[in-house]
């Protein structure tokens, strides 16, 4: 960068660095000048002729570095919004996508017509989903549990900035262990799925996120094993329970969903028209 350090011509800078990034080089280059400086993008299009301090830029230029090798800006920023909610995010939790916002969709359409349901949320990382829920559910009750400290320390933070944290219960533990006994009328999970043996993910943003709560054995289906088959007991009778998976596990996760007594099993799209979310149902009735 030269002595020329005004807003444009960092974002510039940026730009060029930025270029093997592809479309996203000009969006990524704004997101992170405009929160080192704690203002909106538009900031930067009114005031391009700004001149930036030098310690702000050397911050700007270390930044660029980093995500310039990869590294996922919604880190760097240590923001992601997620079902219009600003979410804190760190190396310990998963960055929230918009696909798993089809989760909170499936979610919020099987609540209705419940009074004061009660929601679980397992693998809750940042706590989006469990977030979502409450956020538009005030009257629901909302568990959400993660094996992981700092994610759960990082989901409560979370809670607590939306005022949401005297109505959901964080609990660490593995799956649904945490819950012993209790029932819900929604169990919601965006567990790993991803198959170790996927060599892609070392070529990706991916590699930068915490790789337990994306790799998973037996062809990525391990985990949304354990989930579907320990399911039916922590549901109310009609309960249902919705996961996220790969877009090539439809079929195979709907037969984890029939061999555990679902009815009604059902494969929905994302935003992309992939198959990514099964969803079933608890029958009213166990079995004679």
């Amino acid at each position: 960068m030269t002595a020329d350090e005004s807003i444009a011509h960092a974002l510039a800078w940026a730009g060029r660095r930025f270029a093997c990034l592809g479309e996203n080089a000009r969006l990524d280059a704004e997101v992170l000048l405009a929160g080192l400086l704690a203002v909106e993008r538009s900031y930067l299009l009114t005031w391009p002729e700004r001149r930036l301090p030098p310690a702000l830029l050397t911050r700007y230029r270390a930044q660029v570095t980093r995500r310039a090798s990869g590294y996922p800006v919604a880190y760097l920023t240590g923001v992601r919004e997620f079902w219009s909610l600003d979410l804190r995010v760190t190396p310990a939790t998963l960055i929230p996508r918009p696909e798993t916002e089809g989760l909170v969709e499936v979610a919020l359409t099987s609540l209705a017509g419940i009074t004061h349901p009660a929601a679980l949320d397992l693998g809750t990382g940042s706590g989006a989903i469990a977030l979502a829920i409450a956020t538009e559910r005030s009257d629901a009750t909302v568990v959400a549990v993660d094996t992981c400290p700092e994610a759960l320390a990082v989901a409560r933070c979370n809670a607590r900035r939306l005022g949401l944290l005297q109505r959901i219960r964080f609990l660490l533990g593995d799956w649904l262990e945490p819950v012993g006994d209790r029932r819900f009328h929604l169990i919601v999970a965006n567990p790993p799925y991803i198959a170790p043996t996927e060599a892609e993910i070392g070529c990706t943003n991916l590699r930068f996120e915490p790789l337990t709560a994306l790799l998973a054995p037996e062809q990525g289906l391990a985990e949304l094993r354990r989930i579907v088959s320990g399911a039916t007991a922590n549901l109310h009778h009609g309960g249902v329970l919705a996961v996220e998976h790969g877009y090539r596990q439809g079929a195979a996760v709907r037969a984890l969903f029939q061999t555990a007594g679902f009815k009604e099993i059902r494969t929905e799209t994302d935003l992309q028209g992939h198959p990514r979310l099964t969803v079933g149902f608890r029958p009213n009735e166990d079995p004679a």
